[in-house]
């Protein structure tokens, strides 16, 4: 008996630590609409360029198996720069990119229409919200040696 219960015990151990080897799932994980890449740091010097203004984004990514309305959603930054979807339906597997300069919306790529930069270029946190204050998913960065974060 006790060998049994010993066995039992180092087995239930081993699988312990090697489940500590494998991270949780990420917020993003399968089945969620979700923060997906924040990009702050355009390339170049920041002149404020629309072109560089529009380099600045933050995307959203839907890994869920249906269309799901943003209508009404907001993506903000610490700052509350904030952006608000407009009446909009994020396709089954799709991601939009939401760019801070001026351009004219499509399916896959909507504009904040600033003329400032919104994402520090060191460190920031993106919140992704309902309609109703419900927050969804967040992505912090703290880092000048990149210039993206992968959320």
């Amino acid at each position: 008996m006790f060998r049994t219960t010993a066995r039992a015990a180092a087995a239930m151990a081993a699988g312990c630590a090697i489940a500590l080897l494998y991270p949780a799932a990420p917020a993003g994980a399968a089945g969620s609409v979700h923060l997906h890449k924040i990009y702050y740091d355009s390339p170049g010097s920041d002149t404020r360029s629309n072109t560089s203004l529009n380099a600045e984004y933050v995307q959203i990514k839907n890994s869920t198996s249906r269309g799901v309305s943003l209508k009404g959603w907001v993506v903000v930054d610490a700052s509350r720069h904030a952006y608000t979807f407009p009446s909009y339906t994020l396709g089954a597997g799709r991601t939009v990119t939401v760019r801070t300069g001026i351009g004219s919306d499509t399916s896959a790529t909507k504009y904040q229409d600033r003329r400032a930069y919104v994402w520090n270029n060191t460190s920031d946190k993106a919140t992704l919200r309902k309609s109703g204050s419900t927050t969804v998913d967040t992505c912090s960065y703290n880092s000048s040696r990149a210039d993206y974060k992968m959320c």
